[in-house]
């Protein structure tokens, strides 16, 4: 599973059984920042319905590989999950992937004002994809 954690937004992607591509599922909104309860039963339902076993969070890290409050948070996040659910957490460099995510729905013809309701899934199809290539040529 890959997640794009956002301020209001959670961005949701599955792997394929074989661990080879990254599909957008969803996009868990919610009214605050800081109320994540229903986030977290929401990925946890997730979890049991695709059968996860590890999950990936995207790391947002400034182009100079500082890392700043966004960062601090998403790690937080991670650190919660994990703990609730005890999987393994990756935490995964995600620079750049909400542009390329906007750039792919420009392409396909999502219309400016439609593109925030996916562009966070999206974004998450990117970060668990980069991991699941990554994993896949370390092993090969």
């Amino acid at each position: 599973m890959g997640l794009d954690f956002g301020s209001k937004t959670v961005g949701v992607a599955i792997s394929d059984p074989l661990l080879i591509t990254a599909q957008s599922v969803e996009t868990i909104k919610r009214e605050s920042a800081n109320k994540l309860r229903r986030t977290y039963a929401r990925i946890e339902e997730l979890i049991a319905e695709y059968g996860v076993s590890e999950i990936v969070v995207g790391l947002p890290k400034h182009m100079n590989d500082d890392e700043g409050i966004r960062a601090e948070l998403s790690r937080e996040f991670a650190d919660k999950l994990g703990r609730r659910t005890g999987l393994k957490i990756v935490m995964w460099d995600e620079r750049l992937t909400t542009i390329m995510a906007d750039n792919v729905l420009k392409e396909s013809g999502v219309r400016r004002e439609n593109r925030k309701e996916y562009i966070d899934s999206v974004a998450a199809t990117f970060i668990l994809q980069d991991y699941l290539d990554y994993r896949g040529k370390s092993e090969a």
